[in-house]
């Protein structure tokens, strides 16, 4: 059986499951934000946690558009791509940079709530663990994030019903903004790592549930983005604000140089929401109670912070392979191992957040290190997507947009200005993302030109040995008295001679590359025979390192190889089957430029056995083939 190759992913995330998804990651924010909003502003950060929830809601609103417009996932990296390359690897890298923070924070607050000593090496620990769990497949862990949702939400929900009694103490205690413009905003500034999380919802579009009525090739998914992130956007800006409101109940804090302390209480900056627990239940229920309520509040955040660690450790690892893929990156960042995990990317992902939480073992130094990746992101796929004319916006939502943008602009410019520990860190994994590209495609020009010189030994080879074949053909040789013989292909130009016309208007030769005997070059010598079309059987023999002289090997001093030509004597091997052989360390490449070279009309890949799945996770090669197959070569898969 024949079929076009596909890559892409099932989509069977329906709106529930991606709101809990996206709950991991941005729900979280509540946990750390009250608190560090107090230390900044007091009794009047009430106001400020205010308009960062409006600012919230207003970006959550772009989000919806964006996720109808880009159905297919990668977020800032994806849907600003199409605009510039370079603008979609800087919106990359200030997502990386995100990500990288947000598995740092995550892990740091979790064990803050938990009140363990030291938390900065659990958390970096928990860090190594997660990824260490990540490395055996994202299905050990991919689900902690639907797990822990529901019951965050309740808890939450709870608190806030606990919370509603004592606003009217929170109004007679809520002091109005201090200061000039100028020191109000930088406290704005620097509480706006509650939108972290919000890309998280146009990265997850490629596998969301389409549309009734939309299709693959036509997909849209604007029914269940747009549920998940109402759903999401409500809690998030509803149960902040309220529960923001709620802290200045409290009676007795006092912020003093970042930190927040509160009578019998020391640093509730970082463990806001217990101590409000433990405050709001306890004059209910007594103070036992009150202690039962602060520490659940805890054990359910902790899991949905290190849930959100697990989601930054996915997310990491899945950017850095996509932008392999794309040759953006290290090919080594490609490389799947037998769990279809990419290694590397993997080893980053654990890795670089944990020196960072060992490094600065702050959530106040992290915060600042952490607005700039999320709104750099932010700001640019809005950027992007707002002036975009080819897409079909309406005027009030480019409007909208073009509007949001402006302000996270000025946002990201005010971090780079006032926090140069943000400015180093920015720069220092923009500067790391710029060589590791360069790298990247100085490997790939590299694979290229081996690819092509490959391609053209084969190429020439083929037509040699095939020109050999029919000198020494026997009278008794089998013939297809209707196939035509296949001109030789102008080397010069790369291109393919015209072959003798042939019944249903195929215009090119079959190409086929195989690993040994079997249904794919059965069925393409079939077809060939059937359609009377010349047929190129490609062998490649993938080794790392080419010596001078591999290029020049012959097919019938590779024992495989050999076995494979021997096989098509009698069925036209010379005649109208031309057997080509390459040594290559880009065996895709070496495919889609032979392809390329002889004017293939069509070109035919077996995949794998299920018994072979372990050579498909580490590299598919029928993805890459399809990738850099021009868009005329019709690629077929036997399966």
């Amino acid at each position: 059986m024949m079929e076009l190759s596909t890559t892409t992913r099932p989509r069977n995330v329906d709106w529930k499951r991606a709101a809990a998804i996206l709950y991991g990651d941005w729900g979280t924010s509540k946990a750390y934000v009250i608190g560090l909003a107090f230390a900044v502003a007091g009794y009047s950060s009430p106001w400020l946690i205010g308009m960062m929830c409006l600012l919230t809601a207003l970006v959550g609103f772009n989000y919806i558009t964006i996720c109808r417009h880009y159905p297919n996932g990668g977020g800032v990296y994806a849907s600003v791509r199409h605009r510039s390359e370079i603008i979609s690897i800087v919106g990359a890298f200030l997502l990386i940079a995100d990500y990288i923070v947000t598995a740092a924070v995550s892990a740091l607050s979790a064990f803050l709530y938990l009140g363990v000593p030291h938390p900065e090496f659990f958390a970096a620990g928990s860090i190594l663990l997660i990824g260490a769990l990540n490395f055996f497949g994202p299905k050990h862990t991919g689900g902690l994030a639907v797990l822990v949702s529901v019951p965050t939400a309740i808890v939450v929900i709870l608190l806030g019903i606990f919370a509603i009694p004592h606003l009217g103490e929170a109004v007679a205690h809520l002091e109005p903004l201090h200061g000039s413009l100028a020191h109000n905003w930088n406290g704005f500034v620097a509480i706006v790592l509650a939108l972290s999380g919000v890309e998280a919802i146009a990265n997850s579009t490629g596998v969301m549930k389409l549309n009734p009525g939309s299709t693959l090739e036509k997909p849209n998914v604007s029914r269940t983005a747009t549920k998940a992130l109402l759903v999401v956007m409500v809690e998030v800006c509803l149960m902040t604000a309220l529960l923001g409101l709620a802290m200045a109940a409290l009676p007795g804090m006092v912020a003093s140089h970042g930190e927040v302390n509160a009578p019998g209480a020391e640093g509730v900056r970082d463990y806001m929401l217990r101590y409000m627990g433990q405050i709001f239940v306890g004059n209910v229920f007594g103070a036992s109670v009150g202690n039962i309520a602060g520490w659940a509040i805890s054990g359910v955040f902790a899991f949905l912070l290190l849930s959100a660690v697990n989601t930054s450790i996915m997310a990491l690892s899945s950017i850095s392979f996509l932008m392999a893929r794309d040759q953006e990156l290290p090919p080594i960042f490609s490389k799947l191992n037998p769990f279809g995990v990419p290694n590397a990317g993997l080893v980053f992902a654990m890795v670089i957040p944990a020196g960072l939480v060992l490094m600065v073992s702050d959530m106040s130094g992290l915060a600042d290190l952490y607005a700039v990746g999320v709104v750099g992101a932010i700001a640019t796929n809005l950027g992007a997507t707002s002036t975009d004319r080819k897409l079909a916006l309406k005027g009030y939502q480019r409007g909208i947009m073009f509007v949001t943008f402006l302000i996270m602009a000025a946002i990201e410019l005010s971090l780079f200005v006032d926090k140069p520990n943000a400015r180093i860190f920015a720069f220092t994994v923009l500067a790391i993302g710029l060589i590791l590209r360069g790298l990247a495609k100085e490997s790939a020009e590299r694979k290229a030109k081996a690819a092509r010189e490959s391609a053209l030994e084969a190429a020439v080879l083929g037509m040699e040995q095939a020109a050999a074949e029919r000198v020494s053909k026997t009278s008794s040789a089998q013939t297809i008295p209707s196939a035509p013989t296949m001109a030789s292909p102008s080397v010069g130009t790369g291109t393919a001679s015209a072959p003798t016309p042939v019944p249903k208007a195929y215009n090119g030769p079959i190409l086929t590359a195989v690993r040994g005997l079997g249904r794919t070059l059965d069925f393409a010598v079939k077809e060939a025979a059937e359609n009377g079309q010349p047929l190129y059987v490609l062998f490649v023999r993938e080794q790392p390192i080419i010596a001078p002289g591999d290029r020049r090997r012959k097919w019938s001093e590779d024992k495989q190889a050999k076995e494979i030509f021997e096989s098509l004597r009698g069925k036209g091997l010379g005649d109208w089957i031309i057997p080509c052989y390459a040594v290559s360390d880009a065996p895709a490449h070496t495919i889609a430029d032979l392809a390329s070279t002889i004017g293939a009309e069509r070109l035919l890949l077996g995949a794998p056995q299920r018994s072979s799945l372990i050579h498909i996770l580490r590299g598919n090669i029928i993805r890459e083939v399809a990738r850099l197959l021009p868009d005329d070569i019709t690629l077929l898969v036997c399966v």
